[in-house]
Protein backbone atom coordinates (compact mmCIF):
# COMPACT_ATOMS: atom_id res chain seq x y z
CA UNK A 1 0.00 0.00 0.00
CA UNK A 2 1.26 3.69 -0.87
CA UNK A 3 0.76 6.15 1.88
CA UNK A 4 1.81 9.90 2.49
CA UNK A 5 2.76 12.03 4.89
CA UNK A 6 2.72 15.55 4.06
CA UNK A 7 5.46 17.69 6.17
CA UNK A 8 7.53 20.76 6.45
CA UNK A 9 10.60 18.12 6.48
CA UNK A 10 11.73 14.98 4.56
CA UNK A 11 10.48 12.28 6.87
CA UNK A 12 13.13 9.05 6.05
CA UNK A 13 12.97 7.58 9.54
CA UNK A 14 9.54 8.26 10.95
CA UNK A 15 9.22 8.45 14.81
CA UNK A 16 6.05 7.65 16.58
CA UNK A 17 7.36 9.65 19.84
CA UNK A 18 6.86 13.02 18.19
CA UNK A 19 3.13 13.83 18.35
CA UNK A 20 0.72 15.10 20.67
CA UNK A 21 -1.35 12.18 22.68
CA UNK A 22 -4.77 14.18 22.55
CA UNK A 23 -5.14 13.75 18.58
CA UNK A 24 -7.73 11.22 16.86
CA UNK A 25 -6.21 8.41 17.38
CA UNK A 26 -3.50 9.38 19.59
CA UNK A 27 0.22 9.83 19.49
CA UNK A 28 1.92 8.11 16.24
CA UNK A 29 3.20 8.94 12.92
CA UNK A 30 0.27 9.56 10.71
CA UNK A 31 -0.11 8.58 7.18
CA UNK A 32 -3.19 8.40 4.29
CA UNK A 33 -3.21 6.43 1.42
CA UNK A 34 -5.19 9.67 -0.76
CA UNK A 35 -1.79 12.23 -1.84
CA UNK A 36 -3.92 14.83 -1.81
CA UNK A 37 -5.13 14.45 1.77
CA UNK A 38 -1.54 14.71 2.61
CA UNK A 39 -1.07 17.34 0.46
CA UNK A 40 -3.58 19.49 2.39
CA UNK A 41 -1.89 18.53 5.71
CA UNK A 42 1.03 20.03 4.62
CA UNK A 43 -0.47 22.97 3.25
CA UNK A 44 -1.75 24.08 6.50
CA UNK A 45 -1.69 27.89 6.97
CA UNK A 46 0.80 27.52 9.58
CA UNK A 47 3.20 25.94 6.69
CA UNK A 48 2.71 28.26 3.91
CA UNK A 49 6.16 30.23 4.43
CA UNK A 50 8.34 26.70 4.97
CA UNK A 51 9.04 24.56 2.22
CA UNK A 52 6.59 21.44 1.92
CA UNK A 53 7.50 18.03 1.43
CA UNK A 54 5.11 15.25 -0.11
CA UNK A 55 7.13 11.92 1.86
CA UNK A 56 6.24 8.84 0.04
CA UNK A 57 6.30 5.09 1.75
CA UNK A 58 5.13 1.88 1.18
CA UNK A 59 3.01 -0.15 3.66
CA UNK A 60 3.05 -3.67 4.03
CA UNK A 61 -0.07 -3.32 5.30
CA UNK A 62 -1.17 -7.17 5.57
CA UNK A 63 2.10 -7.48 8.26
CA UNK A 64 1.03 -4.65 9.72
CA UNK A 65 -2.81 -6.19 10.25
CA UNK A 66 -1.45 -9.83 10.61
CA UNK A 67 1.60 -9.18 13.40
CA UNK A 68 0.29 -6.24 15.42
CA UNK A 69 -3.29 -4.87 17.10
CA UNK A 70 -5.46 -2.93 14.46
CA UNK A 71 -8.33 -1.23 14.65
CA UNK A 72 -10.17 0.22 11.25
CA UNK A 73 -12.84 2.11 11.81
CA UNK A 74 -14.62 2.11 8.01
CA UNK A 75 -17.28 4.61 8.64
CA UNK A 76 -17.97 7.99 10.97
CA UNK A 77 -20.34 6.23 13.09
CA UNK A 78 -20.67 5.90 17.01
CA UNK A 79 -17.80 3.66 18.10
CA UNK A 80 -15.55 6.10 15.59
CA UNK A 81 -17.36 9.48 17.67
CA UNK A 82 -16.72 8.04 20.69
CA UNK A 83 -13.44 6.44 20.09
CA UNK A 84 -11.82 10.20 18.88
CA UNK A 85 -14.28 12.02 21.73
CA UNK A 86 -12.51 9.76 24.52
CA UNK A 87 -9.37 10.04 22.95
CA UNK A 88 -9.51 13.94 22.98
CA UNK A 89 -10.28 13.97 26.36
CA UNK A 90 -7.08 12.54 27.22
CA UNK A 91 -8.51 8.78 27.76
CA UNK A 92 -6.06 7.51 25.44
CA UNK A 93 -7.58 4.56 23.98
CA UNK A 94 -5.43 4.15 21.48
CA UNK A 95 -2.83 2.78 23.33
CA UNK A 96 -4.38 -0.63 22.79
CA UNK A 97 -3.25 -0.90 19.33
CA UNK A 98 -0.51 -0.58 16.91
CA UNK A 99 -2.19 0.61 14.16
CA UNK A 100 -5.86 2.33 13.76
CA UNK A 101 -7.40 3.48 10.19
CA UNK A 102 -10.31 5.69 9.88
CA UNK A 103 -11.65 8.49 8.76
CA UNK A 104 -10.45 12.35 9.70
CA UNK A 105 -12.08 14.77 11.31
CA UNK A 106 -11.50 17.53 9.12
CA UNK A 107 -13.02 20.62 9.68
CA UNK A 108 -17.19 20.03 8.63
CA UNK A 109 -16.40 16.77 10.90
CA UNK A 110 -14.34 18.66 14.13
CA UNK A 111 -17.31 21.13 14.10
CA UNK A 112 -19.81 18.05 15.08
CA UNK A 113 -17.55 16.60 17.55
CA UNK A 114 -16.83 20.15 19.25
CA UNK A 115 -20.51 20.56 19.52
CA UNK A 116 -21.18 16.75 20.73
CA UNK A 117 -17.81 17.27 23.48
CA UNK A 118 -19.27 20.49 24.62
CA UNK A 119 -22.87 18.81 25.15
CA UNK A 120 -24.49 20.94 22.78
CA UNK A 121 -25.53 18.48 20.27
CA UNK A 122 -27.39 15.23 21.11
CA UNK A 123 -25.14 11.64 20.09
CA UNK A 124 -27.76 10.87 17.38
CA UNK A 125 -28.04 14.45 16.13
CA UNK A 126 -23.86 13.97 15.68
CA UNK A 127 -24.66 11.08 14.28
CA UNK A 128 -27.29 12.02 11.85
CA UNK A 129 -24.79 14.76 10.51
CA UNK A 130 -21.57 12.53 10.52
CA UNK A 131 -23.40 10.02 8.34
CA UNK A 132 -23.28 12.68 5.50
CA UNK A 133 -19.82 12.49 5.22
CA UNK A 134 -17.63 10.60 3.11
CA UNK A 135 -14.47 10.03 5.70
CA UNK A 136 -11.18 10.92 4.22
CA UNK A 137 -8.77 8.57 5.38
CA UNK A 138 -5.45 8.49 7.96
CA UNK A 139 -3.34 5.45 9.54
CA UNK A 140 -1.65 6.33 13.13
CA UNK A 141 1.28 3.66 13.54
CA UNK A 142 1.72 3.96 17.03
CA UNK A 143 4.36 1.25 16.89
CA UNK A 144 7.84 2.07 16.34
CA UNK A 145 8.89 -1.64 15.91
CA UNK A 146 5.83 -1.67 13.06
CA UNK A 147 6.84 1.74 11.58
CA UNK A 148 10.72 -0.03 11.27
CA UNK A 149 9.40 -3.27 9.83
CA UNK A 150 6.23 -2.88 8.19
CA UNK A 151 7.13 1.32 6.73
CA UNK A 152 9.18 1.85 4.22
CA UNK A 153 10.64 5.40 2.47
CA UNK A 154 10.78 5.70 -1.25
CA UNK A 155 10.57 9.30 -2.13
CA UNK A 156 9.66 13.18 -0.83
CA UNK A 157 8.32 15.46 -3.56
CA UNK A 158 8.78 19.73 -2.90
CA UNK A 159 4.98 20.99 -2.53
CA UNK A 160 4.70 24.36 -4.75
Amino acid sequence: MIVYHGSTEIVKKPSTSIGRKNLDFGNGFYVTDLREQAVSWANRPVNRSKKRWLNIYELNIEEAIKEYRYLKFPKYDFDWLEFVVKNRKGEELWRNYDIIEGGIANDRVFNTIELYMAGLTPREDALERLRYEKPNNQLCLLNQELVDSCLTFTSAEEIF
